[in-house]
Order: C-alpha cells, then sequence, then structure tokens
C-alpha cells in the first residue's frame, strides 16, 4: 500500500472495476455513505457519465482506491482526483496477509487482487463471526469463501456472462456477437427460458446458457462450502449482474450492492485509527 501522508475524514473511496468506476464518500468508515456515484471506463458505453461529477463534494482527508483495471486506469483516476484537489493523500491497496480481521490464504498474498481482498474485509465487518462466501458478478465471476476466524479459504475465476456471450460469438461461425441492448432485449426471455433450460430463440439461448452456467457455478461452490466447513454459509452476492443471476439460485442469498467500497472504509478507518494510536503514544 502506498501512502501519502496521514489519512483524515472523510474518506473518498474508488472502487475501479474492467467496466465501471464506482466511488462514494464516508464519514465513518461504514455505510451508508453520505455521496456516492458511477461512472465508465470507456468513455462511449451507454447513458452512464465518461467522469465523475464530485463539483460538490466537500475535500476529502485522504482517498482509498481498488483498482483492477491497469495502469491506464490509474493513471485517469489519479489525474481525476489531482485536478480536483492537488494535494490530497492517497492510497491504493493491495493484498495483505492479516488486515482488518481477514488472514489471507493465498500462497502469494499480494497475488489476489485488491477488490477480492476489499470484499472479504467488507464481508467480514458486515457478517462477522460468520461464513461467508462472496460471489461477484461483474465482467469476470470471482468466488470467495471466508470462515468464521477470518480465514480466507481461496476462490476461484471464472468469465461473467457476457465474456463467455462475447467468446461463443467471436469463436464460431454462426453464433451472433451480442451487444448489451441485444442482451437486454432478450432478457425477458431469457429469464422464462433459464428456468425451464430450453430457449427458444439463439440470442435467449446464449443468454440463458451463460447465466446458467454461473448459477450452477455458485450453487455447486456453495455446497462445497458448506461441506468443507460443516457448517451453514451465507452467499452474498456483488456487482453488476447479481441481478440478473439472483432469481436463478435454488437458495437464499444476501445482496451487497457496494462491498469493495465497504472494505475500502473499513481499511481506511483502520489505518486512521492507527495512525491516532501511534500518535498518542508519542
Amino acid at each position: 500500500m502506498t501512502a501519502r501522508s496521514q489519512s483524515i475524514l472523510p474518506f473518498l473511496l474508488i472502487d475501479a472495476g474492467n467496466t465501471f468506476i464506482k466511488w462514494a464518500l464516508t464519514e465513518d468508515g461504514s455505510t451508508p455513505f453520505t455521496q456516492q456515484g458511477v461512472f465508465v471506463q470507456t468513455p462511449a458505453r451507454g447513458a452512464l457519465p465518461a467522469e465523475p461529477n464530485w463539483s460538490d463534494l466537500p475535500a476529502p482527508g485522504s482517498v482509498w482506491i481498488s483498482n483492477v483495471a491497469g495502469e491506464r486506469s490509474a493513471q485517469r483516476i489519479e489525474m481525476l482526483i489531482r485536478t480536483r484537489w492537488p494535494d490530497i493523500p492517497f492510497h491504493t491497496i493491495c493484498a495483505q496477509t492479516h488486515q482488518c480481521g481477514v488472514r489471507n490464504g493465498y500462497r502469494d498474498a499480494q497475488q489476489l487482487g485488491s477488490d477480492r481482498w476489499a470484499n472479504l474485509i467488507g464481508a467480514r465487518f458486515a457478517w462477522p463471526d460468520e461464513p461467508v462466501l462472496i460471489a461477484t458478478l461483474g465482467t469476470a465471476m470471482t468466488l470467495d469463501l471466508l470462515d468464521t476466524t477470518g480465514h480466507f479459504a481461496g476462490g476461484l475465476i471464472t468469465p461473467g456472462g457476457r465474456l463467455m456471450m462475447q467468446a461463443l460469438g467471436e469463436h464460431t461461425a454462426l453464433l451472433p456477437m451480442l451487444t448489451p441492448e441485444d442482451e437486454d432485449a432478450c432478457a425477458t426471455h431469457a429469464r422464462a427460458d433459464a428456468h425451464a433450460c430450453f430457449a427458444t430463440d439463439t440470442q435467449s439461448a446464449l443468454c440463458a446458457g451463460s447465466r446458467l452456467a454461473q448459477a450452477a457455478l455458485i450453487e455447486r461452490v456453495w455446497h462445497a462450502a458448506k461441506q468443507r466447513l460443516n457448517a451453514s454459509v451465507r452467499c452474498v452476492l456483488s456487482g453488476g449482474d447479481a441481478a440478473r443471476i439472483r432469481p436463478l439460485l435454488a437458495m437464499d442469498t444476501t445482496y451487497c450492492e457496494h462491498l469493495v467500497l465497504l472494505g475500502l472504509a473499513r481499511i481506511a478507518q483502520g489505518h486512521a485509527s492507527a495512525r491516532l494510536r501511534a500518535d498518542a503514544a508519542q
């Protein structure tokens, strides 16, 4: 983690994913956020803005960032921050061996994505002492298991539904390449056909097949998690496609829209508290 100076409230939190960049302002390191928004990595995508509207935002004490979209995204975010607040301290997180009550089970702790690490910390805060399977449904789908002690037991990564459909369109001669608009247009048919498992047009077959593949994997990993821990396990859904997949799952789930941002808030609060304790000890 890189830090420019001591963190003070409020915190500006930024979750830079491969498709969207979400942000929130928090006064106390927890939800509800005082302000929040979303903009896009690719400016020409849909109706969402290409830049954040921070014109009315009070100056934050520090900025906390999870970025899984690479160096270009990192440079863009820094430029946006520096243009608005030239001297603000900012921190780009990476996974640690232990932080905020979570122990990292990866062989190489820093190989774990910062978004997955923040998810785990957010889940530990939201459901303390409870085993949680986190299913994040975005450009990729990740499944991560956190036990009752805060130990991250490991997880899986697989293509998200849109990537599955894109791969079929790109690598087959006769299957169509669906756009987001096509996917929205066939969503009603896909939802109905997905429950029956037999789609009645090609577009719906692509949508329903991809979504059912995700749902089936979530269910299988959830059952495996219960067997491994010999306990009930809360399944928490997050990410942009969660609303599409949730109705297809044959078990109870919990939806958390901004789990990465919640984790960032806890990291920021923990850092600020540690600095206050250090200053008090001097």
